[in-house]
């Protein structure tokens, strides 16, 4: 299960997460790591658009969180992959840094957690980039420890 940020523009307009550029890279990168979009449940911390497309507050994020949780239960999935920094604060708190965390298996409430960058900041930073790499990798971290499951 992958859960990023807030719904964008594109999002807003189909109903459906990451289907914009960062949807794109996200299927590209998936791909690479041997798992078809189909495959992976998709949600997001809050459910609507914050105006103007800014980062979502906190605030935001706790009126949210029950809808969320509950996502998490239904689906149950194996791995939970945060992708940035707002999926990363619902996940383990406000306050935890991105870099201090990514690219290892975390134990949370009875499964995996894999924190990593947003597809977003990847596509920010380039092809070339440490996120667009890191996400990747750790993608394909994720997929693995699913396939080892």
């Amino acid at each position: 299960m992958l859960v990023g940020e807030a719904p964008g523009a594109q999002e807003d307009e189909t109903g459906r997460p990451f289907v914009g550029r960062g949807g794109q890279l996200l299927d590209k990168l998936l791909a690479d790591a041997g798992v078809a979009r189909p495959q992976v449940a998709v949600a997001n911390v809050l459910k609507c658009r914050p105006p103007g497309n800014r980062t979502p507050t906190r605030a935001e994020a706790r009126r949210c969180v029950g809808w969320l949780d509950r996502q998490v239960e239904q689906v149950d999935p194996l791995v939970v992959v945060t992708l940035g920094t707002t999926a990363l604060a619902w996940a383990l708190g406000p306050g935890q840094r991105l870099g201090d965390v990514r690219g290892r298996l975390i134990d949370w409430r009875g499964r995996r957690l894999v924190a990593t960058y947003h597809p977003s900041a990847a596509l920010r930073f380039g092809p070339k980039g440490a996120p667009m790499a890191a996400l990747g990798e750790d993608l394909a971290l994720a997929a693995r420890t699913v396939e080892l499951s």
